[in-house]
C-alpha cells in the first residue's frame, strides 16, 4: 500500500511506472491515457516503459436529468463504440434517442480533443499489444469500464489497467474486464479521488499537450 497523499499526479506516475517496471510483458506496450487528468500520470509510465503514450478518449452519457449517473460511455475510434451500463440496460430502448443526440454531442468534443491534443496524428495499433491504460484514480469505475469493455473487443493481446489510486469496491467490479489491475493504494474511507493528492489542480489543454510532448 503506497503512501497517502501523492504529492501529484507526476509523482503518483513515477510510483507507477516503478511498479509496472518490473512487470513482464509478452508483447509490445503502448499506454493509454485518459485525459485530461490520466495524461500527467501516463506520461510518467510510458517514458519508463519506453513504450507510446495514446489517448483513450471516453466520454460518459450521464442519465437523464441525473447527468452525474453514468448510462453509457462513448469510446473512440475508427468506429466509435458506445457501451451501456447492463444495471439500467432495461431502460436504454426508452432513451435510444437521448443517447444518440449525446452521443453525437460526445463525439464532437472527442474529435476537439483530438484535434487539439494529437492535431491529426493517427492511433496507436492496439491489435496483438500488451494494452495499459492509465488515469489519475477511479471513483465509481463506470465509465472506466465502459472503455475498458470497448477496448477489449480491439483485440490487444492484454490488457491492464493501472492507477495510483481507487476504493477497493471500483477495484474489485473492475478486475474481470481486464488481465491485469495495479492499483497502488486503496484507501478506507475512500470520498474523492482529489483527496488522495496533495496538488490535484484541474488539468488544462497545455499541460495535456507539455505531458504529451515529454513521453516522446
Amino acid at each position: 500500500m503506497h503512501m497517502l497523499p501523492f504529492p501529484d499526479r507526476s509523482a503518483a506516475g513515477r510510483a507507477l511506472a516503478d511498479r509496472l517496471a518490473v512487470m513482464t510483458f509478452d508483447h509490445p506496450a503502448v499506454v493509454l491515457a485518459l485525459p485530461r487528468g490520466g495524461v500527467p500520470v501516463a506520461a510518467e509510465v510510458a517514458r519508463r516503459l519506453r513504450a507510446p503514450l495514446d489517448l483513450l478518449m471516453v466520454r460518459k452519457i450521464g442519465v437523464p436529468g441525473q447527468p452525474e449517473v453514468a448510462l453509457a460511455a462513448v469510446v473512440d475510434g475508427e468506429r466509435p463504440d458506445v457501451v451501456i451500463d447492463e444495471r439500467l440496460l432495461g431502460y436504454a430502448e426508452a432513451w435510444a434517442p437521448y443517447i444518440e443526440r449525446e452521443k453525437a454531442l460526445a463525439l464532437a468534443e472527442i474529435e476537439r480533443r483530438r484535434h487539439v491534443y494529437l492535431a491529426g496524428r493517427p492511433a496507436v495499433p492496439l491489435m496483438g499489444r500488451t494494452v495499459i491504460v492509465v488515469d489519475d484514480g477511479i471513483a465509481t469505475g463506470t465509465t472506466v469500464r465502459g472503455a475498458l469493455q470497448a477496448l477489449r473487443r480491439r483485440n490487444p493481446a492484454r490488457l491492464l489497467l493501472a492507477v495510483p489510486v481507487a476504493p477497493a469496491e471500483a477495484v474489485a467490479r473492475l478486475r474481470d474486464e481486464v488481465d491485469d489491475l495495479v492499483c497502488l493504494a486503496q484507501p478506507s474511507p475512500f470520498g474523492a479521488v482529489g483527496l488522495h493528492y496533495a496538488d490535484f489542480h484541474p488539468v488544462d489543454d497545455d499541460e495535456v499537450l507539455a505531458a504529451l510532448r515529454s513521453a516522446v
